[in-house]
Order: C-alpha cells, then sequence, then structure tokens
C-alpha cells in the first residue's frame, strides 16, 4: 500500500508546485481558453462533452492490489476525447502499459483498447441535469488481468449530471457484455456510480464517489469507494491525484492514482 499510494502522490505535488506560478501568472489569459471537461480519476464519466474540435488527453497512472486476478497491478492509462458538435462526441480508451503479478509470478503487458461515441439526449444548465449515453467496443485485448469489474466487450452506458448548491454530481448506469471461458460465455453486467465533487480553495476541488458492478462469473458484487483531490493548474489543464477501498472480499483491496488532464489549446477546425 505504501508504494502504491506515494509515488503518485508525491507526483501530483510536484507538478501542482510547478504549475501554480505560472497559472498565477497567466490568469489574465485564461478566460480565452477552451476549458477540459475531466472524466478521470473517478469511475463515474460526466454526460456533458468536451469543447467542440478540441482534442482531450485524460493521461494517467494506477496501482492496485490484491483483486481476484492479481496480487498487484501497476499501469499506464490514456483516454482521448474529440467532439464533433455540441451533441456528439468520439472516445478511444487504453491501456498500453501494464506490469502486474500473478501467484508469485511477475510479467508485463498490455490490457484493452476502446473505441466508442457518446451523444447527448437532453443539454441542461445548473440543476438542470444533462442526460447522455454513450457505446463503446472493445477492439483489441492484450490479455493482461483486469481489476473487479473485469473488461467488457460491449459497453452502454447512461449519465446524468448537474451541479446543486455549490456541489457537481456525475451519475451513471452501465450495461456491459462479459465473456469467460473458452468457448466463451456471455453474461451481462450492471454497474451503478455516483460521484459528487466540490471546491475546497482557489483551484482545488475534492471529489468522493461510491460504485458497484455485478460480478456474474463470481456471483458476487464489487463495491468500491473512492476519493480524489484536483487542481486546475489552467482552464485546459487539471491535476489529479487520489486513491480508492474496495469494499467487499471480491473487490480490489486498495488502488491509488494520479494523473492529468490536457485539452489542447488549438482548434482543429473552425474559429
Amino acid at each position: 500500500m505504501v508504494k502504491t499510494c506515494v509515488r503518485p502522490a508525491v507526483i501530483f505535488v510536484f507538478f501542482a508546485a510547478l504549475a501554480f506560478p505560472a497559472a498565477a501568472a497567466a490568469q489574465s489569459a485564461q478566460s480565452d481558453e477552451p476549458a477540459a471537461n475531466p472524466a478521470r480519476p473517478t469511475v463515474s464519466n460526466p454526460a456533458t462533452l468536451t469543447p467542440v474540435g478540441y482534442l482531450q488527453f485524460e493521461t494517467g497512472t494506477l496501482g492496485a492490489t490484491d483483486s481476484p486476478e492479481f496480487s498487484t497491478r501497476y499501469e499506464f492509462n490514456e483516454v482521448i476525447k474529440l467532439a464533433v458538435s455540441h451533441r456528439l462526441e468520439f472516445v478511444e480508451a487504453s491501456e498500453p502499459a501494464v506490469h502486474y503479478t500473478v501467484n508469485g509470478v511477475s510479467a508485463n503487458g498490455t490490457a484493452e483498447v476502446f473505441l466508442g461515441a457518446q451523444f447527448v439526449l437532453m443539454p441542461g444548465e445548473g440543476a438542470k441535469p444533462t442526460l447522455a449515453a454513450s457505446y463503446s467496443h472493445r477492439a483489441y485485448d492484450g490479455g493482461a488481468p483486469e481489476l473487479d469489474f473485469g473488461s467488457p466487450r460491449n459497453s452502454t452506458v447512461f449519465y446524468a449530471s448537474a451541479d446543486v448548491k455549490g456541489f457537481h454530481y456525475d451519475a451513471n448506469a452501465i450495461f456491459n457484455e462479459v465473456l469467460d471461458g473458452t468457448p466463451a460465455v456471455h453474461r451481462l453486467q450492471f454497474g451503478q456510480t455516483l460521484s459528487i465533487s466540490h471546491p475546497i480553495a482557489r483551484g482545488f476541488a475534492v471529489s468522493g464517489e461510491i460504485w458497484r458492478f455485478t460480478q456474474p462469473f463470481l456471483r458476487s458484487n464489487a463495491v468500491g469507494n473512492l476519493w480524489a483531490l484536483g487542481y486546475t493548474a489552467r482552464k485546459n489543464l487539471v491535476f489529479d491525484a487520489g486513491f480508492e477501498k474496495g469494499l467487499t472480499s471480491t473487490s480490489t483491496h486498495w488502488e491509488a492514482f494520479g494523473g492529468f488532464t490536457y485539452l489542447l489549446p488549438k482548434k482543429l477546425w473552425g474559429r
């Protein structure tokens, strides 16, 4: 647990210390910058999309211990988003580098690549929620052991996001197709997530989350509680770090993570 938690926390503090003076010096210029719309580090994703025509990168690392499939697991993860309209956004998510230990044997590998799209069903503002839906497909499976909620071949998610009395929430209802064995056995997995965030100081915000996924092949449930701290260095650059604790015997016992969300300031098309 010490190795898992300390390293991301130190990285977060280091980058925040570098970014703070730059953010203060450039404060007057930030009003013209597009704003990032981070989904990381929570399991929940926002119903709102990124600014139209701007590429957004969500980059991070995660360390986990004691899960049904592994004793330790460390990964690098990347999510790339591009909204082509105020209603439609394309998403690529991958884990290109994974180091894990299973039954005392360590190895390196890659996990999956997912391709998908998110569509806004009903735009909202303030306390009126934005509602959206998405579909994603696993385009590549690297075979690395997965976290407690597994790796869906196909996934459909419904989203709701809003701001209520200074708090922001993201709620997701998830329907996954999961496979196991050879020949593959198909099962339907259900998931529910709720993330709530609140600003605590200039540029800083804290997030708390509870989530649950059914585990149809284990006849159990994975449940976790997540806490994270975010720091907005610029409108288009947000750092994050935090930890998660599994709450059932088949959940990953501990996870720690750190990373950042960066929205490219140059629009790919138009003005």
